[in-house]
């Protein structure tokens, strides 16, 4: 669990910034929306299959071959 000291001198905002960081640095927010939603494991399959097909045309649209 992410957790910051406050300082004397310190604004809300500052703090604030922060705080959000260590969450971001924690990947506290990934874990979060991960685990809200239950897969399938064929469904879990079907969106890794999709992901890599995806990276796989941004890197083809990127180096300029058109794949045909």
């Amino acid at each position: 669990m992410a957790h910051i000291v406050l300082y004397s001198n310190e604004s809300i905002e500052q703090a604030l910034r922060r705080f959000k960081r260590q969450v971001m640095k924690e990947a506290i927010m990934k874990d979060i929306k991960k685990s809200s939603v239950y897969l399938t494991p064929s469904q879990k399959r079907r969106l890794k299959d999709a992901q890599a097909l995806k990276r796989i045309r941004r890197r083809l649209r990127r180096s300029g071959d058109t794949g045909v």
